[in-house]
């Protein structure tokens, strides 16, 4: 509703064709506009209880929510470059250097390495 807002305090008229209405500076405008913010804010609460009760009822279920404790994910930004990973090591190239040149830190590629490189 910020844009109405903005609309509003520079005096630009908005028009909703298909639902036939117009916002300007008319008091039954401000009403509509105040309609359209109100409608929305509940909009927002409700759909935020809904997940709220969602979640409250699954952890009641006793469905674990989230990652399970202690996995980790199959995939990383590294996933499918490990042969390159292997040539660079070979080439004495530092994890540091490593990881700039992917856009990944430099911890990430260590545990990469030690996680999937090593016993391989």
């Amino acid at each position: 509703m910020s844009v109405l807002h903005q609309c509003k305090e520079k005096d630009v008229q908005v028009f909703f064709i298909k639902e036939g209405y117009e916002l300007g500076n008319t008091i039954s405008s401000k009403v509509l506009a105040f309609a359209f913010s109100l409608s929305a804010e509940i909009e927002r609460q409700l759909i935020g209880q809904r997940t709220k009760e969602s979640l409250e009822r699954r952890k009641a279920e006793g469905v674990t929510l989230g990652r399970p404790v202690g996995s980790k994910s199959k995939q990383t930004k590294l996933t499918g470059k490990e042969d390159v990973i292997r040539e660079l090591l070979k080439a004495n190239v530092s994890h540091s250097a490593i990881g700039r040149m992917f856009g990944v830190n430099r911890q990430t590629v260590t545990s990469f390495i030690i996680s999937q490189l090593q016993d391989r």
